[in-house]
């Protein structure tokens, strides 16, 4: 992967399917940033991880001695030390609109997509799947209006919201081309073709759309 070089002072423990974890990454990669990448199994994390972690939890982010456990905090922890190219706007409103569409997003898609991957009832992964799918359909138009989602810019609302596309298929999610859709998934293939997404695919990601 493009965001390990060389041993630095940084560690980051991801799940290599995991899209939370698959977040973090895009911002390591965006910014450049050298780090121990240690892959896990999130149901089997490493045993050094119970002592870093109270819940034992991926993904886990390492900084000497600080250690983050929520994947939104360590972005923005990510933003703040590592501050070109900035991922949150510089205006106080604006930051905190972009902070609201991440919530929006993990309350409104995040939580259908951890329901298709974890539940064992066909009805409830069916219901999510059918949710998902008309969600993401019903906010296509609005891609037409910037180039990243309501931003001129790429930003940490971009990073929260590609892993998701990108686990599209594998999540039973099949978004047509259409005169609705075609906005979504132009910005779908500008997001897939950054540099930085690239550099952030785990193997396992990578075959997610072969």
């Amino acid at each position: 992967m493009g965001v390990v070089a060389k041993r630095s002072s940084m560690t980051f423990f991801s799940d290599s399917t995991s899209h939370y974890s698959h977040r973090v990454r895009i911002v390591l990669a965006e910014k450049g940033v050298t780090v121990d990448l240690i892959e896990a199994d999130g149901a089997h994390p490493p045993a050094e991880l119970a002592d870093l972690n109270p819940y034992n939890s991926l993904p886990t982010l390492v900084d000497r001695d600080l250690v983050l456990y929520e994947s939104k905090v360590m972005m923005e922890y990510l933003d703040e030390r590592f501050p070109h190219p900035p991922l949150l706007p510089v205006y106080p409103v604006a930051r905190a609109e972009s902070r609201l569409y991440i919530h929006r997003i993990e309350k409104d898609w995040c939580s259908l997509v951890d329901s298709i991957l974890t539940s064992r009832s066909d009805n409830v992964v069916s219901k999510a799947t059918k949710e998902l799918r008309e969600s993401i359909t019903g906010i296509a138009p609005i891609f037409a209006e910037k180039p990243f989602f309501m931003s001129d810019e790429f930003t940490l609302v971009d990073c929260v919201i590609a892993p998701i596309l990108w686990r599209l298929p594998s999540l039973g999610v099949d978004i047509r081309s259409t005169k609705q859709t075609k906005p979504l998934l132009a910005y779908m293939d500008s997001l897939f073709s950054r540099e930085s997404f690239q550099e952030s695919l785990s193997e396992q990601e990578k075959e997610m759309r072969l």
